[in-house]
């Protein structure tokens, strides 16, 4: 790739105040080495260290209460424990001179009853179960369960639980926020007509719909700036059983609705990677350009190319990758300088409690001639 061509993804980014050196993101990933307790460790700052020569990193989904919990060894922040722990990967990250945002996460119906024993069943705005052959759980591969519907009085704690993790992240020096509104888990099963069969004032209506992620979005703004939370949502995919009839109204009706916000970002799962639901043509950036005016994050499946060509058409801002940063930490170097990537990681290491597949990935060496 030319240096020219390579400029736009490697200028820097003014994210309303928040000064980002170039605008690859590390996209947020799980890869379940918070272990038993669930807490952030030496290993997951010495991983997150590693990559900081991304403009923002964006952690791996982090669980807001027990009630949350849906994979196993993924990180929390529903106790004072739990967030003093991710300290130390933000010191680490900040020495990198990079920002780094806690993405927010409820597993609603994907997830367990053996997840969160006291809890009981998962929860979701509609008893419907995923379809799905089984989830990994705590005591093996057990069937997805039908999740209990949300009470109406209920719906208020689970908002409540949002705010006071926000807190946590606030508390501890994060510096910013993502609320995870994508991939079938709790805020996306509300947005979609799937997955949202509810009579009352979260369902039904668009309006209602999205008055889950209007509250959750609220709760978080009377702890956090607008500037330093963003949201993330995947109008294409099929990930956990998704895909609506209405789903083009539905999210360019919600974006719209969140650009009244000033948000941040609006994080975009626009790639196919997780699959596509095929309902009708994939949604563009571009769309989402016309109902949001502050920045974009494209994701799924982009390479250096294509990222390239998305901040140079103006569809997108910012560009997050997946996939290339585990097996490469030193990615942004390498797309500076052309230099090649690392093999993919196999999948057998992304989810593993190992360093192994997680932190011993080389970085790039000059052939010695």
């Amino acid at each position: 790739m030319s240096v020219q061509t390579s400029q736009a993804l490697l200028s820097p980014f003014d994210l309303q105040g928040l000064f980002l050196k170039n605008r690859v993101v590390m996209a947020p990933m799980t890869r379940a080495r918070a272990g038993k307790s669930r807490q952030a460790n030496p290993l997951m700052a010495e991983y997150y260290a590693q990559r900081a020569s991304a403009g923002l990193l964006i952690t791996e989904a982090t669980v807001i209460s027990p009630q949350a919990n849906g994979w196993e060894n993924s990180p929390s922040i529903y106790t004072s424990a739990q967030a003093e722990a991710w300290k130390e990967v933000i010191e680490a990250v900040h020495a990198k001179r990079t920002p780094l945002f806690l993405q927010l996460w409820h597993c609603g119906r994907a997830s367990h009853s053996s997840f969160h024993e006291a809890e009981g069943l998962p929860v979701a705005p509609s008893a419907i179960k995923i379809n799905g052959e089984s989830i990994h759980t705590p005591i093996g591969k057990q069937p997805y369960e039908i999740p209990r519907a949300l009470e109406t009085e209920e719906v208020p704690s689970v908002v409540s639980d949002y705010r006071q993790a926000a807190r946590r992240a606030m508390d501890v020096g994060f510096d910013g926020i993502e609320i995870h509104g994508a991939n079938g888990y709790l805020i996306d099963t509300f947005l979609q007509s799937k997955t949202n069969q509810r009579s009352d004032r979260y369902g039904g209506s668009l309006e209602n719909r999205y008055r889950f992620l209007k509250e959750v979005v609220e709760a978080i703004l009377t702890v956090w700036p607008a500037e330093r939370v963003g949201v993330r949502l995947s109008p294409n995919g099929i990930y956990n059983d998704m895909g609506s009839p209405d789903y083009r109204e539905t999210f360019l009706y919600v974006a719209e609705q969140l650009n009244a916000y000033g948000l941040a970002y609006l994080h975009i799962m626009d790639g196919l990677g997780f699959g596509f639901h095929e309902l009708g043509e994939p949604m563009t950036l571009a769309e989402f350009r016309q109902v949001f005016s502050q920045a974009i994050i494209g994701n799924c499946g982009y390479t250096q190319e294509t990222a390239a060509a998305a901040i140079r058409s103006n569809h997108a801002d910012l560009i997050a990758f997946g996939r290339p940063f585990i097996s490469n930490p030193d990615l942004v170097e390498r797309f500076a300088h052309g230099w090649p990537l690392n093999p993919e990681a196999p999948m057998k290491d992304w989810y593993s409690s190992e360093a192994q597949g997680y932190v011993d990935f080389p970085f790039y060496q000059h052939p010695i001639v």
